[in-house]
């Protein structure tokens, strides 16, 4: 079942939508479901590829974490 949501926006950003809704033929609610849609999918989830190649750093990850557990880091900056 749908569900409504309200969000508040700045001006500028409404516009924004506004026309890049327009330029696909969308209603604003359904560009901005397509566009979030759109983000999580590419932007937050990695493919098999990927996440087999995160992992193959997994034992130097885990060192890392050991390290800064146990203290021995030095920030630099």
């Amino acid at each position: 079942m749908a569900k409504t949501i309200t969000l508040r926006i700045e001006d500028n950003v409404y516009n924004t939508l506004k026309r890049a809704a327009d330029g696909d033929r969308r209603s604003i609610s359904n560009y901005v479901e397509y566009a979030t849609i759109n983000y999580i999918l590419n932007k937050n989830i990695v493919d098999d590829n990927e996440m087999n190649e995160i992992m193959c750093f997994e034992n130097d990850m885990d060192k890392g974490m050991e390290d800064v557990k146990k203290g021995r880091y030095k920030i630099v900056g």
